[in-house]
């Protein structure tokens, strides 16, 4: 027994109750405005009904109130109220964060759900703000009734003294007053607590543009594995190389040393250049913009620096790449560079023949080259590489396609990007 009594306490009393309370007299506060308009249109209907702007009878003045929520239902179809009124939700409601949408009301029936909820927590609270300004003062009369007795006159509450035996029962009417008070205050804020999920979570239209964000993330966040996995990735397969060779030749070829020492300042320098504009785009500043991402115009040096690795390779390419789309373009360098870079990571220093070609309206680039004895072949690198799906991905962003494989000792990596694609 003693446990259910403090069980009700805290839910009348406790510290949740309390904020729920302060969120009820917040939507009589914001009552009052549309309950001032609406006693305005009240009085005009006749001066004997009100006095100013105020009604005088209980009955007019349950109109007014009736007449109050329209106008702030009509408000409430504002975008921002439905982040305003969550807000205030969860800080004083104890609705769980993730159960209420965070932004603005995107579609006219999330719109009308911020009405319904506006409406009634500003209907509840109306009804608590007048409860806890008019019933406490009342109650306390009553709990003093025995002490204070009546004084003459026979206007309500003070005629209540003069009931003999009745007058005793007064306290019990004022304790029962104040229970009824927070009764009312706990099932009001039950209720809103309820129905903030419903009427403030996030709609299928929400949920849907919440989807594609998430998408939009790990797009970009895809984008950038890609870039720094092909750029830097590469770069350090060539120092690898570079430096090997360099330290196995150190005192027997000093002049080879200091080449290969120089093709890794300048490999590095290059990496070092590809990541400020990678971090750019992560950053989302104007750096991405005075760096742009490295095209088939760079194509030669790529080459001297894979060759500076020891790598022997061959180029067969139009011309002239002019009429290459710029983003085809930047794409299809991402993959050669990624193409020499598996060569150099799975083959080692081995000859390596790279085509160009512009075959109607498509790009295709194809890179050869033996397997070495022993080598892991690209597409089953032991480290569980993202070298060939990441250039899988870039062809597929474009709506071409690219294929891998060995055949007969030789590495073949063909990719087809069609022109238009960087159109788009």
């Amino acid at each position: 027994m003693t446990g259910a009594l403090r069980s009700a306490a805290v839910a009348l009393l406790g510290h949740r109750a309390r904020l729920r309370w302060v969120h009820l007299l917040l939507g009589g506060a914001l009552l009052m405005p549309y309950y001032l308009l609406a006693g305005t249109v009240v009085s005009m209907l006749g001066e004997e009904r009100t006095n100013g702007i105020f009604p005088l009878s209980l009955l007019w003045q349950f109109v007014t109130f009736a007449i109050a929520l329209v106008p702030a239902a009509i408000t409430a179809l504002h975008p921002l109220v439905r982040p305003l009124e969550g807000g205030a939700a969860r800080a004083l409601c104890g609705v769980p964060r993730d159960a209420l949408a965070t932004g603005p009301s995107r579609t006219w029936a999330a719109r009308g759900r911020t009405a319904a909820w506006y409406t009634l927590h500003l209907l509840t609270g109306g009804v608590v703000s007048g409860m806890s300004l008019a019933a406490p003062p009342f109650a306390v009369l009553l709990i003093l009734l025995p002490v204070t007795g009546a004084p003459g006159g026979s206007d309500a509450p003070y005629a209540l003294g003069r009931l003999g035996p009745w007058t005793m029962a007064a306290p019990v009417a004022g304790l029962a007053l104040l229970g009824l008070v927070f009764g009312t205050s706990w099932a009001a804020g039950e209720v809103l607590a309820r129905c903030a999920p419903v009427l403030l979570g996030p709609t299928a239209a929400d949920r849907l543009a919440a989807a594609e964000q998430h998408a939009l993330r790990l797009a970009l966040r895809n984008r950038l594995a890609r870039e720094l996995h092909d750029s830097v990735g590469h770069a350090l397969s060539a120092v690898t190389l570079q430096a090997s060779a360099a330290r196995r030749l150190l005192d027997a070829d000093p002049e080879f040393a200091r080449q290969a020492l120089a093709a890794i300042e300048e490999t590095t320098r290059e990496a070092v250049g590809e990541l400020d504009t990678v971090l750019g785009l992560l950053r989302e500043e104007g750096s991405a913009a005075t760096a742009p991402a490295p095209t088939l115009a760079g194509l030669d040096a790529l080459l001297d620096r894979t060759r500076a690795a020891g790598c022997t390779v061959t180029l067969t390419a139009p011309a002239s790449l002019e009429r290459v789309p710029p983003v085809v373009s930047r794409e299809a360098y991402r993959i050669v560079q990624e193409g020499l870079g598996n060569a150099l990571r799975h083959a080692g220093q081995v000859p390596v023949r790279l085509r160009i070609a512009l075959l109607d309206d498509d790009l295709e680039v194809a890179l050869e080259n033996p397997l070495s004895p022993g080598a892991v072949p690209a597409h089953r690198p032991s480290g569980g590489g993202r070298g060939l799906p990441g250039i899988a991905e870039r062809a597929r962003l474009l709506r071409g396609t690219a294929t891998a494989g060995a055949y007969e000792g030789v590495w073949r990596l063909t990719v087809r990007l069609p022109l238009a694609g960087g159109a788009r």
